[in-house]
């Protein structure tokens, strides 16, 4: 029987290899739960738990134990409640059955947009996070105190889950990659809090070069968040991306990819991996991702898994597709032979990671025998 340390340098070497644009011995298997899943698998209340930091390892432990995953399958989380509260946060706020949300909202007028391209980060320091969090609204001691609980509980919170992370990590043998960074294309950043969804969609056709001229005023900030601690291929630097699918072709070209291009190659250059998400279905965009430097590690929701992997799998690492919906809604061998069509597909050659279309956000039914059929059948199916 190999020993933990044995499996875990077998797995860290999987990636290794796929990152390196080598052929590993099978299929890396990459799956993300969110707390809310672990949580409630645990048994655990949703609400409690995400206050009570001594119930934290009971449910990354559960998830360790009984998902096998190639990396620990439950990360870190920047949207617990602790230190959204203290600052009276508009933009995350817990729902009554305790699930963690972001509603929509703007914090920057349009009569605004010239003073903050001027200066972004000060405006947003300033002006915007007031707006976000009321309780650092006011210019006094109380504004100094509620920000500075507000950044203890954040840094508390964060160091304890790496702690137990790190020891969950080693104790069953997952893959131990360097710790990367997470960052925005600057139109989603412009997009996701600054000036809304409905709001940005107004703006692109209202006041054009103002959008153009905040993407540009973001750049350097979105940049800067990239980079983190470790600067090699194996350290990633995650970028979700929102927008894009619901612009058209002429509104991608102008207000979405240019900034998008230019943090792209900003990376490449300081020598940190890129792990992008492609939310929704990209299938008219492949062929801008196919140009970007380096080797990206994309992940799709929606998509034709064989033109995505001959478009964008000739130089970059596809992942992705598998969806969610069939582990709550198809029987057991539908849901292995899903997974067995996937890797057909995307498997030949190598550069491919296996993972679901979304994150996991519920475990109930049925959803975590077939999530477990389908990772064996991975681990098994997916030997090269």
């Amino acid at each position: 029987m190999l020993s933990n340390k044995t499996i875990q340098e077998e797995r860290t070497q999987l990636f290794k290899n796929v990152f390196d644009g080598k052929v590993p011995k099978r299929v890396p298997i990459d799956i993300d739960f969110s707390w809310d899943a672990a949580i409630e698998y645990a048994e655990l209340d949703l609400k409690t738990a995400q206050w009570d930091m001594k119930q934290w390892p009971i449910f990354y432990e559960k998830m360790a134990q009984e998902f096998q995953n190639d990396k620990l399958p439950l990360t870190r989380s920047n949207r617990t409640p602790r230190f959204y509260q203290i600052l009276q946060a508009k933009s995350f706020v817990m729902s009554d059955s305790g699930y963690m949300q972001h509603p929509e909202i703007s914090c920057l007028e349009v009569d605004e947009y010239d003073e903050f391209i001027k200066d972004p980060y000060n405006f947003m320091t300033e002006v915007l996070l007031p707006r976000l969090y009321p309780s650092i609204q006011n210019d006094t001691i109380f504004s100094a105190l509620n920000f500075a609980k507000a950044y203890k509980a954040y840094h508390d919170s964060m160091q304890y889950m790496t702690e137990i992370a790190d020891c969950m990590t080693d104790k069953y043998g997952y893959a131990v990659l360097p710790p990367g960074a997470g960052t925005e294309a600057p139109f989603d950043y412009l997009a996701d809090l600054i000036r809304s969804f409905t709001n940005i969609n107004k703006d692109i056709r209202r006041f054009p070069q103002k959008v153009e001229e905040a993407c540009e005023a973001l750049l350097p900030l979105t940049c800067k968040a990239a980079i983190g601690p470790v600067q090699n291929q194996y350290a990633r630097c995650f970028i979700p991306l929102h927008m894009a699918p619901f612009l058209n072709k002429k509104q991608f070209e102008r207000f979405w990819w240019p900034t998008f291009q230019k943090l792209m190659k900003y990376i490449f250059e300081n020598n940190m991996g890129a792990w992008i998400f492609c939310e929704h279905d990209w299938s008219d965009k492949l062929d801008y991702l196919a140009e970007l430097e380096g080797r990206v590690y994309m992940c799709f929701e929606y998509g034709d898994p064989s033109k995505i992997k001959k478009i964008v799998g000739k130089n970059h690492i596809v992942s992705g597709l598998y969806p969610i919906s069939y582990l709550q809604t198809k029987s057991k061998q539908e849901c292995i032979d899903e997974a067995k069509r996937l890797l057909d597909i995307m498997a030949p050659g190598g550069g491919y990671i296996f993972s679901t279309d979304k994150i996991i956000f519920s475990l109930k039914g049925q959803i975590a025998e077939n999530l477990k059929a389908v990772l064996e059948t991975v681990r098994e199916y997916g030997q090269y």
